[in-house]
């Protein structure tokens, strides 16, 4: 039964069987098995069961064969219509999509709440940042093509320099920004002109139904391939054939190290890999209480910590540390749990198993000497964990190298910088770090080591990924190549060039080939 308490604007009336997938530009009705999509929330306070909100096709291995071969139908060895169309026309297909994906707004806000518990802010944040995302996507592909628009003359050589696509990918998104980060890999892969098949995340599945439509009115038949189920059936044997040519996942660096191992020819493989991180905020002795403070709380807690962007582990000045954890201490327990769409920063957690695992990391951190600073962490209820502040962490304790993802924040004191740095290099990671600090003595020789251990360093704020036209990508076990609105384009790409000898009948071809329009590629005009 229905909660009672859910405003009449956010309930959900109906449970959505979706049954359909897209195929070869073909919307077609699944009559196999189906995955039940639960919500984070309960049917009522006092009751253990889920509400269920919706069912997904479980799909096997041979649909996940036919999706492939629409793929590399489409691309055909860079003959395929896709690969070989005008820029504007993919573009006019981009714009065409996201014009029919903008009518789905309410929905898919609702579906972000409903299941994998996001606040109604964010959600909706997520959905415009994801169509700021591709508009941005469209502009820098336009100036790209602008840029190849040139002819070059180099040593007696001219030659006509673009990107080209790679060919198939395979995409596979993240549950804890469905839409956006899935897009970031999905959006820059096509307008390139390569094909993809794309599998949604076990969570925040259902979203994706309502934009079937969109993809297969928006773009040519193979061209975008979407399929359901199990990674193992789908993923699995894709990668078998040898045929992906990029691999383009978001999630943990063990789910992409599987799959690499899968592929008959590693060598031939593309990576475009977002995975996990363990950023460090380091807060030295004179950096601003209460900036520290609101930005430790907004970048370990924001979404319950479930970014691979959070702060994760704190590393506070010896000098400072009894007056941080203190009032850091306060102020995280003034915080509230609540439901999505009452916009409070702790919301349910969405994967059924993470509420066991966040208190074992707490237990083990307890029975190794480390204390739960604030009087409400690490409580309980149901898929609610109030956050834990952790203190001394030591290396012992799994919470000290683990990437946690939810609401837990260890903490270390230290005297000489040399131990956060130390941590930092050790680190199997090496995304971002935030510093806060006033004393630019301190804080300038700290950037310049800190620049050459992660990609990102904050100052005096917390870590994030935004905005999208930043660099965003990390090193060792973080990721592989650099998704943002300028590298994603060149990540998804290679750099292809028409070259010749600089003579006159060379330049008469040119011209011609030119004059006559019989080349896509080889071409002075561009795409305003």
């Amino acid at each position: 039964m229905m909660r009672k308490d859910i405003p009449n604007k956010y309930r959900f009336n109906k449970i959505i069987n979706h049954k359909t997938f897209l195929i070869n530009g073909k919307i077609s009705t699944w009559k196999g098995d189906f995955v039940d999509v639960n919500s984070t929330l309960f049917a009522e306070k006092d009751s253990d069961q889920l509400i269920k909100i919706g069912t997904t096709p479980k799909m096997d291995e041979k649909h996940a064969m036919s999706a492939l071969k629409a793929a590399d139908k489409a691309f055909n060895n860079g003959t395929g219509e896709w690969p070989t169309m005008k820029v504007y026309e993919r573009i006019k297909c981009m714009e065409m999509f996201v014009s029919k994906m903008v009518k789905k707004r309410d929905e898919i806000v609702n579906l972000l709440m409903w299941e994998i518990g996001k606040n109604l802010n964010d959600s909706e944040k997520e959905f415009d940042r994801t169509v700021d995302y591709i508009n941005e996507t469209i502009i820098e592909y336009k100036k790209i093509d602008r840029e190849g628009a040139n002819f070059q003359n180099n040593n007696g050589v001219r030659a006509l320099i673009r990107r080209g696509p790679l060919g198939v990918v395979l995409c596979l998104g993240p549950y804890n920004y469905p839409l956006n980060e899935t897009f970031a890999l999905l959006i820059p892969a096509i307008i390139m002109g390569n094909t993809a098949i794309f599998k949604p995340a076990k969570h925040g599945v259902l979203l994706i139904a309502p934009l079937l439509n969109a993809f297969q009115e928006s773009f040519p038949p193979g061209v975008v391939n979407i399929v359901f189920g199990r990674g193992r059936e789908i993923a699995s044997p894709i990668m078998k054939t040898g045929k992906i040519n990029v691999l383009a996942l978001i999630g943990h660096s063990s789910s992409a190290n599987s799959l690499q191992e899968l592929h008959p020819q590693k060598n031939r493989l593309r990576l475009v890999l977002g995975l996990e991180a363990k950023n460090p905020a380091i807060i030295l002795d004179d950096a601003d209480m209460d900036l520290t403070i609101k930005e430790c709380i907004n970048g370990s807690l924001s979404f319950n910590g479930q970014r691979c962007t959070a702060i994760k582990i704190i590393y506070v000045s010896e000098k400072i540390k009894d007056k941080f954890l203190k009032e850091f201490a306060i102020a995280v327990d003034k915080l509230k749990l609540g439901y999505p769409w009452e916009n409070t920063l702790l919301t349910p957690l969405p994967e059924p198993n993470k509420p066991a695992y966040i208190n074992s990391l707490i237990h083990d951190a307890v029975n190794k000497g480390a204390k739960i600073i604030n009087n409400k962490g690490g409580k309980t209820q149901k898929n609610f964990v109030f956050p834990a502040i952790l203190y001394p962490v030591k290396k012992n304790m799994d919470v000290y190298k683990d990437e946690q993802f939810g609401p837990v924040i260890p903490v270390i004191s230290f005297k000489n910088i040399n131990e956060p740095i130390k941590y930092m290099a050790d680190s199997n990671y090496g995304q971002q770090v935030s510093i806060f600090g006033n004393n630019e003595n301190k804080i300038g020789p700290l950037i310049d080591t800190l620049v050459n251990l992660v990609c990102r360093v904050n100052l005096n704020s917390s870590c994030q990924r935004g905005p999208d036209i930043y660099p965003f990508t990390g090193r060792k076990d973080s990721a592989v190549a650099t998704l943002s609105v300028h590298d994603a384009l060149r990540s998804f790409s290679i750099r292809t060039f028409v070259a010749s000898k600089d003579n006159e009948n060379n330049k008469e071809i040119l011209r011609k080939l030119i004059d006559n329009k019989k080349s896509n590629f080889v071409r002075t005009d561009y795409y305003l």
